[in-house]
Parts: C-alpha cells; sequence; structure tokens
C-alpha cells in the first residue's frame, strides 16, 4: 500500500494533468474496495477498518484511538496501516475532492454505513473516520452532497428518521460549529487570486449553484429538524460568517499589493451578492438587516478618529474595510431584493431610533457608489420610495438629503443641486396637486409626499421659489383642492403646506389657514411615526377616542361640519339601536353639578366679601326687544336682512316658540321653514357669533322636524335639490333632518307601578301582542333581556288578575297563579317609524341628476356623503321595526349605483358603507328569513351585494378607513347571516308541512358546513 501511494505522489507533481487525473483513479480505486467490505461487512469492526483506510490516506487520523474501539483482528490491521506525509495527504485529498471518488464515497457514507453501522460505531471512531471526511473537506464540495441528500426519501420510517437526523447532524457540524460558510468565502477568494476573474460563465452558474444549495436548507430540512437548521437560526449564522468572512477577504487582499484585487474578490462579491438575494427572497430580510446594522454602524464608528465629532467621506474612504460596504450593494443583482433590503434598513435604523446624521453615513457607505452608476439604483430612491413607498418620517427625512439635498443632515456647508433639487420638487408638486391624487391615493400616502413637499420647502429661498413658476402654481392648486376636501386630516395637508410656503415667500407675515396651526409644522400628521406605521388603526382610534368622548359631554357645543363617521370612534357604534336617553341625562346632569360644585368650592373664600360689590347695572337691551306672539311675525322678521338686531332676535326665540306647538303651527311650519333655510346668518350676526346664530337656525329647523314633520319636510324635500340654495343651505337641510330622525326615534320612558301576576311571551318590537285577554289584564310591556350581544327579539310581560281559589306560584312563561311583586312598566315610544318614508324617499329621488346649481355626484359630493349617511341613521332609527323592511330595498338601489358605490371620493364611500352597516341591523331576521322562503330576490340580492362590495373594499381600497369600516360590515353581515339561518331552521321546524326553497344561497352563512 506504501508504495503504491508514494509513487503516485511524484506523479502528480512531475505529470500535471495526467499526475492529477491517474491519482483520481488510484483514490477511486481506493472508494471501491471501502465500499466493496462495506456491504460485505458482518460486524461494526470491518466497516470501521474499510473507512478508516480512506480517512488515513486523506486527514492526520488518530489510528490508536480508532483502533481502540474494534476487536482483533481489524485492530491490528488499522494499527499497521502506513501513514503519509502532510504534502502526501494534501495531493491525495485534493485528488479526492475534486474528483469522482468523494461524491461516490459520501453516498456510502450517507447510505449503508449511516443506515446500518453508525449507531454501532464509538463516537470517538466516528468523530476521526467518518465526520472528517464532511468536517475537513472542502465546504463547497460538502455541501453539493448533503444538501440534495435532504430531498431524498426512505421506505421505512425508522430508516427515514435515521438518514434525515444523520444529515442534520452533519450540516450542523459543517456549515454551522465550523464556519463553514466563512470557509466558502475564502474559497471563492483564493480561487481568483491570480486569476483574470469571473469571466468563466460556467464558473457564474456553479457560484450560483452553491448559493441556491446554501439558502435551501431551512426549506429542505424535516419539519421536527434541530432549531439550528430553522429559517431566523440558520440565515442569521449563515449572515454572521458570509459578512465577516467578505469584509475579512477584502481586507486581506487590500494589503495583498501583488494581487489583483478587483479580479480576486469578484466571485467573493459575486457569492455574497447571490446569497444575499436569495435570502431576501425567502423572506428574511428582517434577518439580514439586523445583523448588518450593528456591523455597518461599529465600522463608521472606527472611520472617525476619537478627536473628530463630524465625519467626512476621505475618512471612510481610507479604511480599508469600507471597500467591502462599497461593493456589498452593488454585489446584489436582483433589484427587487435590493429594493427589500433598503427599505427593512430604513425601517429598522427607525425603529432603533438612530440619529439623523449616523443614518446619512450609513446610506452614503452602502448606496453611493451604485448610485452615482446605476440609473436603477436613482429611481429607487427618487421615485418609488418618495412617490410608491411609506416610511416613517425619520426616513423621509434620510431618503431626502442623501438623494435629493446631497448633503448630511445640519451640514455648515449646505448646498442644493439646482437642476435635481427643482426637477424632483416639481415632479411632487405636479403629482400632489392633481385632484385625482387625492382621491385615489391613501392617506397615509399623501400625508408622506406632502410631508416630502414641506421638508424641501423649508430648503427654498423667496429668491429661488421666484425662478420655479410651475412649482408655485402647483403648490395653489394642491391646496386649493384640499381646502375643499371634508376630511380634516386633508385639509390639514393643505395648511401645512400653505404656512411653509408662505413663510418662504414672507417670513414676517405666516399664513394660518387652521386654527389649530403652529409655527413649527408636525410633518408626521400623526401617522408617520414608527409606531402609527406599525399598528395605524390602534394608534389612531386610541388617539381619537378621548375627542369623541368630549364631544358627548359638549352636545351644546358647536357641531362639527364633517360627516360624523369619519371620525373612527364613531364607527364602533354602528351595531348600536337605542339609546339609554335617560342615563345619558343623568350623566351629564351629575357631571354639570359636579362642575359647579368645585366652582363654588373654590370660590368660596373670594365670595366673602360679595357684600362690598357693586351691582351690575349694565343694559342688554333685553326689555326692548320685541316679543314674538305668532309664526307669521317670527317669519316676517327672518326675512328682513337689513335688521340684523330683529333676525338675531327672531332666530333666538325660533326654537321654544316651535316647541310651544301653538295651534298656528302646522299652517305657517312651511313658511317659517323656507324663512330659517334663506335667512343669511353671516350677514346678521356680529363678528365671532355667526356660529352661535348658525347653531339657533339649525335648532329651530330641528323642532320644526320634530313637532310638524310632514309639513315641514314637505318644504325641506323641495328645497334641497332646488337651484335656489347653495352648498352650504343643503347641508344645512341634511343636517337637522339627521338629527330631527335621531330625535324622534329616542326612547321615552314612562314608569308607573302595578301589582298582579305575569304573563310572558315573545314578539317582534313592533307587534305588541293583542290585549284581548281575561278582564282586568293590565298593558303589555317590553322587558329587557340582559347578556346577549344583539337582541334580534323582544319580550314583553303583562299583568293579569288572580282567579279565585288559586294559591300555588306559577312557571315562566304559565298563567301566574301567585301574587307578583311590585313592577315598574315602561312604555317604549320610537315615533320616527311613522315619518320614515317622508323622511327618505323624496330625497332618494333625483339625487343623480344634474341641473343648474346642483351636481352630487361630481362637485357637490360632500352634500351626497352627508345625504346617504343621513339615511343610514333613518335606517338605524327604525331598526326591527316593518317600515325598514319596507324602506331598505329602495336605499340599496340607491347605494348598489356604480356612481355612488364607487365613488371617487373616500368620503361617499365611507357614507356608502356607514348607510349598508345600518341596513344589516335595521332588518330583522325573521324578515329576511321570509324573504328566502317567499322568493323575495330584492333583499337578498341586495344583501349579497353588501357582502361581496365590502370584500372588494376591505381587499383593494386606497382609504384605510373604507377598509376598516367594510371589515365591520363584514362582521355585521356574518351576524345577520347567522340570524337569518337559525330563523329559516326554525321556520323549517314549526312548518314542516310547507316546503323551503331548494337552493338559499342568495345569503352566505358563515360556517354554515358546521351547523
Amino acid at each position: 500500500m506504501a508504495s503504491t501511494q508514494s509513487s503516485s505522489v511524484p506523479s502528480r507533481g512531475g505529470g500535471g494533468g495526467d499526475g492529477e487525473k491517474r491519482l483520481e483513479a488510484l483514490a477511486l480505486d481506493k472508494v471501491a474496495e471501502a465500499a466493496d467490505a462495506v456491504a460485505s461487512a458482518a460486524c461494526a469492526g470491518e466497516v470501521v477498518r474499510a473507512v478508516h483506510a480512506v480517512a488515513s490516506l486523506l486527514f492526520p487520523v488518530d489510528s490508536a484511538t480508532v483502533a481502540g474501539t474494534v476487536e482483533e483482528p481489524f485492530r491490528s490491521q488499522i494499527i499497521e496501516a502506513a501513514t503519509l506525509s502532510n504534502d502526501e495527504r494534501d495531493s491525495w485529498r485534493c485528488a479526492f475532492y475534486q474528483g469522482p471518488a468523494f461524491p461516490t464515497m459520501s453516498k456510502i457514507l450517507l447510505g449503508n454505513v449511516a443506515m446500518k453501522w453508525l449507531r454501532k460505531i464509538h463516537a470517538s471512531a466516528r468523530n476521526e473516520i467518518y465526520d472528517s471526511f464532511f468536517v475537513k473537506g472542502p465546504p463547497v464540495e460538502v455541501i453539493q452532497a448533503l444538501i440534495p441528500a435532504l430531498s431524498e426519501k426512505e421506505d421505512s420510517k425508522e430508516d427515514h428518521q435515521t438518514f434525515f437526523s444523520n444529515l442534520e447532524r452533519l450540516l450542523i457540524l459543517c456549515l454551522l460549529d465550523n464556519k463553514g460558510v466563512f470557509q466558502i468565502v475564502a474559497e471563492f477568494a483564493s480561487s481568483n487570486k491570480h486569476g483574470d476573474g469571473i469571466v468563466n460563465p460556467d464558473k457564474t452558474i456553479f457560484i450560483s449553484r452553491v448559493a441556491q444549495l446554501l439558502t435551501s436548507v431551512p426549506d429542505k430540512a424535516r419539519l421536527g429538524a434541530s432549531a439550528a437548521l430553522t429559517s431566523p437560526s440558520f440565515f442569521k449564522d449563515v449572515i454572521s460568517q458570509l459578512l465577516a468572512g467578505a469584509e475579512a477577504v477584502t481586507v486581506e487582499f487590500a494589503a495583498d499589493k501583488d494581487a489583483n484585487e478587483h479580479c480576486a474578490l469578484s466571485s467573493m462579491f459575486h457569492f455574497l451578492g447571490e446569497v444575499l438575494s436569495r435570502v431576501s427572497r425567502r423572506g428574511s430580510i428582517g434577518i439580514l438587516v439586523a445583523e448588518l446594522i450593528p456591523r455597518i454602524r461599529n465600522h463608521l464608528h472606527r472611520c472617525v478618529p476619537a478627536d473628530y465629532k463630524a465625519i467626512s467621506p476621505n475618512m471612510i474612504e481610507h479604511v480599508s474595510q469600507s471597500q467591502f460596504w462599497f461593493n456589498m450593494v452593488e454585489a446584489m443583482r436582483d433589484q427587487h431584493s435590493v429594493e427589500r433590503l433598503t427599505e427593512e434598513l430604513l425601517r429598522q435604523l427607525a425603529s432603533n431610533h438612530i440619529s439623523d446624521g449616523e443614518a446619512y453615513w450609513i446610506l452614503w457607505t452602502l448606496f453611493n457608489q451604485s448610485f452615482k452608476r446605476l440609473t436603477v439604483m436613482r429611481a429607487m430612491f427618487i421615485d418609488k420610495f418618495l412617490l410608491w413607498k411609506t416610511f416613517p418620517l425619520c426616513c423621509l427625512r434620510w431618503i431626502l438629503h442623501y438623494a435629493v439635498f446631497e448633503c448630511p443632515p445640519n451640514s455648515a456647508t449646505e448646498t442644493l443641486l439646482q437642476r435635481s433639487f427643482f426637477g424632483i420638487l416639481q415632479n411632487l408638486a405636479s403629482i400632489w396637486s392633481k385632484k385625482e391624487f387625492i382621491q385615489s391615493y391613501s392617506v397615509e400616502q399623501q400625508a408622506y409626499i406632502t410631508a416630502a413637499i414641506g421638508l424641501c420647502l423649508e430648503k427654498l429661498t423667496k429668491k429661488e421659489l421666484e425662478t420655479t413658476k410651475d412649482v408655485l402654481n402647483s403648490i395653489l392648486q394642491g391646496v386649493s383642492c384640499r381646502l375643499e376636501s371634508p376630511i380634516d386630516l386633508i385639509r390639514k395637508m393643505a395648511s401645512a403646506i400653505a404656512l411653509t410656503f408662505s413663510k418662504v415667500v414672507d417670513p414676517k407675515n405666516p399664513l394660518y389657514l387652521d386654527e389649530n396651526c403652529c409655527e413649527n409644522v408636525d410633518w408626521e400628521f400623526g401617522i408617520l411615526s414608527p409606531k402609527e406605521i406599525k399598528a395605524p388603526l390602534q394608534a389612531v382610534e386610541s388617539r381619537k377616542k378621548p375627542k369623541t368622548c368630549e364631544n358627548k359631554r359638549n352636545a351644546g357645543e358647536k357641531k362639527e361640519k364633517a360627516i360624523k363617521h369619519d371620525i373612527p370612534g364613531v364607527r364602533a357604534k354602528i351595531v348600536e339601536i337605542k339609546l339609554d336617553h335617560d342615563q345619558r341625562s343623568d350623566t351629564a346632569t351629575s357631571e354639570q353639578f359636579e362642575e359647579e360644585f368645585d366652582r363654588e368650592s373654590m370660590n368660596t373664600d373670594a365670595s366673602g366679601d360679595s357684600s362690598l360689590e357693586p351691582y351690575d347695572l349694565s343694559d342688554d337691551d333685553t326689555d326692548l326687544q320685541k316679543k314674538f306672539s305668532h309664526l307669521s311675525d317670527l317669519a316676517a322678521a327672518l326675512r328682513k336682512p337689513d335688521d340684523s338686531d330683529g333676525v338675531d332676535n327672531a332666530l333666538s326665540s325660533a326654537e321654544k316658540f316651535v316647541r310651544a306647538s301653538p295651534d298656528e303651527l302646522r299652517h305657517n311650519s312651511g313658511d317659517l321653514v323656507r324663512a330659517l333655510v334663506h335667512v343669511r346668518c353671516s350677514d346678521v350676526a356680529m363678528e365671532g357669533e355667526e356660529d352661535s346664530a348658525e347653531e339657533k337656525r339649525q335648532k329651530a329647523l330641528i323642532a320644526l322636524l320634530v313637532t310638524c314633520p310632514f309639513e315641514s319636510l314637505d318644504v325641506l324635500t323641495k328645497l334641497l335639490y332646488s337651484s335656489s340654495v347653495d352648498v352650504s343651505q343643503r347641508i344645512l337641510i341634511i343636517d337637522a333632518m339627521t338629527e330631527a330622525a335621531q330625535e324622534l326615534a329616542e326612547a321615552k320612558i314612562v314608569k308607573t307601578e302595578h301589582h298582579g301576576n305575569l304573563i310572558t311571551d315573545t314578539s317582534p318590537s313592533w307587534l305588541v301582542p293583542s290585549n284581548r285577554g281575561p278582564p282586568g289584564a293590565g298593558p303589555w310591556r317590553e322587558v329587557s333581556e340582559p347578556g346577549t350581544l344583539l337582541s334580534w327579539s323582544h319580550r314583553y310581560e303583562r299583568e293579569v288578575p288572580s282567579r279565585s281559589g288559586q294559591v300555588k306560584s306559577g312557571k315562566s312563561r304559565k298563567w301566574g297563579l301567585g301574587k307578583a311583586k311590585d313592577l315598574q312598566v315602561g312604555w317604549s315610544r320610537n315615533r320616527f317609524p311613522l315619518y320614515a318614508a317622508a323622511f327618505m324617499l323624496p330625497v332618494m329621488q333625483g339625487y343623480d341628476k344634474r341641473s343648474h346649481g346642483v351636481d352630487l355626484l361630481n362637485r357637490d359630493f360632500v352634500v351626497l356623503g352627508k345625504l346617504i349617511y343621513m339615511l343610514g341613521v333613518c335606517m338605524k332609527s327604525m331598526a326591527m321595526h316593518p317600515e325598514a323592511s319596507a324602506l331598505a330595498p329602495a336605499l340599496l338601489d340607491m347605494i348598489r349605483s356604480r356612481d355612488v358605490s364607487l365613488h371617487a371620493e373616500a368620503y361617499v364611500r365611507r357614507s356608502v358603507l356607514f348607510a349598508a352597516s345600518c341596513i344589516l341591523v335595521s332588518l330583522h331576521p325573521s324578515y329576511v328569513a321570509s324573504s328566502l322562503i317567499e322568493g323575495n330576490k330584492d333583499i337578498s340580492t341586495g344583501l349579497e351585494w353588501i357582502r361581496t362590495w365590502a370584500l372588494q373594499v376591505a381587499e383593494s381600497d386606497p382609504d384605510t378607513e373604507c377598509m376598516s369600516m367594510a371589515m365591520t360590515c363584514l362582521r355585521l353581515h356574518s351576524e345577520m347571516a347567522l340570524q337569518t339561518s337559525r330563523a329559516l331552521e326554525s321556520a323549517d321546524h314549526s312548518k314542516a308541512g310547507r316546503a323551503l326553497p331548494s337552493k338559499l344561497d342568495s345569503i352566505i352563512i358563515p360556517f354554515g358546513n358546521m351547523m
């Protein structure tokens, strides 16, 4: 054996290619001998001897340790095996791994040896002669043998377990414990050290193949494999070795002046880029960035001397490791992976609260080289990251400083590249100014681009702004469009840009379009901070809820002009059917009493000398004001715009006069309604009191609608689409109708005490049980059933007299035989269903017609949104009433119109979603069930449209608020469908003789297969 081995070594050194092939053939012969011995082995000692015969040619094996684990005669054969020199072993190892010997040997070791004998081989022998073939071999060759084997399948479950557990153990040893990825990086670099670079296509394919195998390990590992092979742990270790190895190799080659650095590192960087791209494609970009950030931060700290506080490009360029960071991103040829890397890098830097200066230099170090060379990289920062993506505000500042301003933050020598800067600003402003942008982009995206424009404007001077007329015109147009929006956040964006723009034009006279504007604009708008980006809905709701509660307490203050469901807190009230009027009133009264008590207690000491204070002798002319005795006088006073005091006096007296319900009200209500609608409060009210006058006018209209509904509605519904009124008057009419509907629907409780026995029944709220019964029976009263989420039915009880001779107590739902306790009877009165048709039907006719001064579907979309919201409130105000079932089809036809449901304005779509939700909670399940049984397609088709349309909105609507409301609508639809299915089952059992339709698929019932 010794002579054969020694004779082969010189031939390899002197014979060139022939010597290599001859030695590879000898190595293959040795593997064949080992394979035969393993196949015919009768004990583990024979397998150990055969494998040792090959391993001793390649590695410095401790033969004594291996021999100690087996018995004779194999022990003597192992000890007597010839020992080679280091040079001879290197020659054998090179021929073994570069030729066909290792792939063949690996199949033997992973197959027959691992399946039958490995458990019988001592651990020390296994480490010396079995694991060494994989641990001490070239990692590039080893992973080509191990990783494809993960896809193989074994016959029995036991063989499968043994085979894969051994494979996974070897992978962890080779790649993780033995730093195999670090060795692969060094191997690719050394193979090209004095070569001509990566110009061979076959080598490029080979490197990509190795990267693909390496990154596929977590996908191919078993479900119950070691945690080290799962994606988070495995990729974390691989990326750590990869970055450390590439940085070390770059430093090594930078110090070697004889090496061609570019050619030597080309293979290494290609492998680096392939691995990083594939890790990104497999969804582990967060792990990559988490490993990247600490390393590059440490590198930047090394670049700055201790006595310097600021960083300059020269400091970074003179450090040898910088060449690795300059080329790392450029090595990633997959642009999609580069975008994901950059996006995740920005977000993690923001979540780590990195300073603006440090973040800028991190971006400069990683992207500056490719940013200058590649157009696609500049487009990524300037186009995609400014126009298509949404980042936290701090990330936006970093992007602008790096890609637009091209200078670090707080730079003493800050200059602007005029051509590129103004071109980018013009592009942003032109997009921002278009009305289609407001309609089709999400609020978050609009806030992001608004902040980008604002931060750019802050860098301008008046002289520079005057040279860009296009920017000026676009900004003015964009501000004008946003001020017309009914969404408060959109108007705040316009106010912020207008304020910043005015500071550039005239710093001494800033323009404040909003009372809440501050001198320093908050460009986050409450939605661009890192915390809000992660959870917008919860953050927005938690921020708005206190304001909603405060508005409830201050119900008498100025009413908001925006639609009520614009506030997320109101959306949660869609399912509310009735309001506990008494409880709300008691709460408000108690809070008011506590506030007055606190004020009085605080002013106790100050009021000690109140007797010495002078009386208030100022004359408020109350006694000189005209007292109105007739409604006609009130209407006449409102028609005298030149008498502002008279108009103000009439507005102050109107509500009380109307609620007194004089006999002439029915005859003069129409005239008074016209006068109230046409009066111009802004012309007659004193400066600063316009809102108070508008509130008085609206309260007077509400009083007229409540006390004299039919006559008032006849006038208001005709004025709504009249060309003689403007948008503000139409909004006034709709707001008054909304408030009046809610007031008519409010529950009024009359409490009395009675004695007697009870009988209970369950009936719909609109169908009170018949008054027929024994003499002396009391009236029916509605009682609540606690413990239910949604009450789809109502219980009623009444008192009945006891019969003579009855002494036993009765059971539930049977005639009572004993004396009942004292009870309080509550009378529920909802007056709105009587007038619901008069409220809804006239205004649903003609909304889509365009005439002089009326264009609800386009120009006056705010009126359309408020109108649909009012109709939704009307439906909710008559929930569970038969009138709701009669009017729902008409409202469904209106909101199903493409011009309405697919309206370009999010404000209108929000209203439609609100109205749809109100329809779902207003229809009684028994009515929906009867419609299905009778084949009524109007309701079933409309309800199915609500489901499909809400799904579409929830998936693709650009407005976040619409998506959230659509999810609420779907939840309500599911609850309604579930209650309907129960009603259908009840009908099936109670009316067995009546066949139900064979196909009831008009309403999708959740979990229908489980019922």
